[in-house]
């Protein structure tokens, strides 16, 4: 039988996202705070109960899907929506991974006018950051049968089975969903300096030319990454800065992304976005580091407004009384300049 009925009771907390192999899309789910449960299945089915033979030999027009319960005074379904979509190609048709045909396609089937609202918002802010056509299908849940008992679960009990969603995204989608929604509200510009590596323009970004006392913290998180009196003029167009408040707040990560140009970037150990870049061309007196970085990724807290902002504590490293662990950032390896 479906689980039409039984979803209309209890709309408010059960999902239902086709991505591919359910395999993969179960087990990225499952890792969410907030999934209390998780069944693969086929959706949309024009035969009833149908099997995984009759579903792969294009019998039954189903969708491979995952019916996904969660609380949602732990995850909202924009949560679960974003995460979905950045973890599928959204733009393939019926093509996932290595896996190909119609049992493949994508979509958010919905079971009320709520749920299908927040899949159209979601859609459309995907149509904002990346201007193709989503080949994601939005459509009510007609019906979803469970798959058979050896699907459930797979890649618990398969560790090493196939999966065409990245482990990385699985074991890393807990940190991720903590952060996604404040992601996908970033201005375009914040959204493809953050998440997609792009350099924002030279000189005319917002804190080039800003040394007012204060700190420059994460857009993201709020976390403090840099004080102004670690700020200098580098000419190069965009904010710089010497040494990080803490070189714990910072990853580094080897970009080859320009021909014959080898350079260090440099994200945030929690949120994990793209922040600019560090070379070994700064003043001498300071340690000789830049850390060039787009002002997108940044936000200024004047000094003024640190301890009604909550960030009290990060005085004494504008003022002077103190220099956070940022000492410790030093010793870059094989940086060159711009």
């Amino acid at each position: 039988m479906t689980d039409t009925n039984e979803n209309k009771n209890n709309a408010t907390n059960v999902a239902y996202f086709a991505g591919g192999c359910f395999w993969g899309l179960e087990r990225y789910f499952q890792n969410v705070d907030g999934v209390t449960d998780t069944t693969v299945g086929y959706a949309q089915s024009t035969v009833e109960n149908p099997t995984y033979e009759q579903v792969c030999a294009g019998q039954t027009d189903a969708a491979e899907t995952v019916k996904v319960t969660f609380d949602p005074s732990r995850v909202s379904l924009r949560t679960l929506s974003l995460l979905f979509l950045e973890v599928i190609d959204p733009f393939s048709v019926d093509r996932q991974g290595e896996d190909s045909g119609r049992q493949y396609r994508t979509g958010m089937f919905f079971t009320s006018d709520a749920q299908r609202s927040t899949y159209i918002a979601a859609i459309e802010q995907l149509i904002d950051r990346q201007p193709q056509r989503p080949a994601v299908l939005i459509e009510p849940l007609r019906n979803f049968y469970p798959a058979e008992a050896h699907h459930q679960d797979y890649l618990v009990n398969n560790p090493g089975g196939y999966c065409h969603i990245p482990l990385a995204a699985i074991a890393n989608v807990k940190r991720r969903q903590k952060y996604v929604e404040k992601i996908w509200d970033l201005t375009l510009e914040q959204f493809a300096v953050t998440q997609n590596a792009a350099t924002e323009r030279p000189f005319v970004n917002e804190y080039d030319h800003t040394f007012e006392p204060g700190i420059y913290v994460d857009i993201v998180s709020g976390e403090p990454l840099f004080s102004s009196r670690d700020k200098f003029d580098s000419g190069c167009g965009w904010p710089a800065f010497s040494k990080p408040i803490a070189a714990s707040s910072l990853t580094e990560h080897a970009d080859d992304r320009v021909p014959g140009r080898p350079r260090i970037e440099i994200r945030t150990a929690d949120t994990q976005i793209h922040l600019g870049h560090v070379f070994e061309d700064g003043p001498a007196d300071r340690g000789g580091l830049r850390y060039c970085m787009n002002s997108a990724a940044l936000r200024f807290v004047p000094l003024s407004r640190m301890e009604e902002e909550g960030y009290a504590k990060w005085i004494p490293v504008v003022d002077g009384d103190a220099d956070g662990d940022g000492a410790g950032a030093a010793g870059v390896a094989g940086v060159t300049s711009e």
